[in-house]
């Protein structure tokens, strides 16, 4: 039996028993969020995510295996693992990037299983394999501007290309092969069609469709394949993260906050508030779980369908 737990609520001191912290701990009320039709159990926190520095990112591979990233301080924080592998049900596996990873940002598993670590404040693009051997790197580490400059996110296409969101310095989108190698890209600062203030997120739909958080000018941008302006969703206040699902509909947390479903077009089918200060990212899980992680307060929620 877990250790009893105090709890301050009010002023007045309660007691909870602690659980196991792959579940959500024992709650007063049990709440939930609805998205479209789908209605969901908010479980927070949830999964086996100890370790040194704020949740920034969480990212599932087919199996249903969740990677959890940690950005930490690399000039006060102790060395420690930016990259947590947890089981479907939230226990911890193992973990990895110590010594690799200086101030991990996002993070994606490419459809060949790759786990990819935006490494931001480093430029680079770190690669690794499941168990988390490194793999590759894209950009020079500690050059800004080769091409990366503090990029924020990493994306797939259904062909395998790389598409990253450069950054906090920068206001592009670069396309490599799955190689590594450079195919070009798209974007400029500013607040018109196809320019960017961040470009916070990006997402490949089944069709190709290139889609981007352009956080800071609240909206996501929708680009051809090629970097084509397509249209823009506005009715977003700082977004922050995308994953999408098979039939191309997109789950997109903001800074109100909110999750929200769109369509395929970008069209609102519903939202709903899951998390207390905003999620900073964002999957799906295979069996149907929607998993945020949360940087402030610092933890994993999970929306468990019912």
């Amino acid at each position: 039996m877990g250790a009893l737990m105090p709890n301050l609520v009010h002023g007045v001191t309660l007691t909870r028993r602690a659980m196991p912290c792959h579940h959500a701990v024992m709650a007063r009320h049990t709440l939930s969020v609805t998205l479209g039709t789908q209605r969901y159990e908010i479980q927070r926190p949830w999964g086996e995510t100890d370790g040194v520095g704020m949740i920034s990112d969480v990212a599932t591979d087919a199996e249903g295996r969740i990677f959890v990233l940690l950005r930490q301080d690399c000039y006060t924080d102790p060395e420690s693992p930016a990259v947590l592998v947890l089981a479907p049900d939230g226990r911890r596996e193992h973990a990895f990037g110590a010594a690799e990873v200086a101030d991990g940002h996002m993070l994606g598993v490419s459809p060949a299983g790759l786990v990819h670590v935006v490494d931001r404040d480093a430029h680079q693009i770190i690669i690794f394999d499941r168990h988390g051997r490194e793999q590759g790197r894209i950009g020079e580490r500690h050059r800004a501007g080769a091409p990366f400059n503090s990029p924020c996110d990493v994306a797939f296409a259904p062909n395998g290309d790389i598409l990253v969101g450069d950054g906090y310095a920068a206001a592009r989108v670069h396309r490599f092969s799955a190689g590594g190698t450079p195919l070009g890209g798209f974007g400029e600062p500013g607040t018109g069609p196809g320019q960017f203030l961040i470009p916070h997120a990006v997402w490949v739909q089944p069709d190709g469709t290139v889609v981007v958080a352009d956080r800071d000018n609240c909206r996501l941008q929708f680009f051809s394949p090629e970097g084509g302006f397509i249209r823009q969703v506005v009715d977003t206040y700082k977004p922050m993260d995308i994953w999408g699902d098979a039939a191309g509909r997109l789950y997109v947390t903001d800074q109100v906050p909110r999750l929200s479903l769109l369509d395929a077009e970008g069209g609102l089918i519903g939202r709903g508030r899951a998390v207390l200060n905003g999620a900073h990212g964002v999957c799906l899980a295979p069996d149907g779980g929607i998993l945020l992680a949360e940087m402030n307060p610092r933890r994993m929620t999970r929306l468990r369908p019912v």
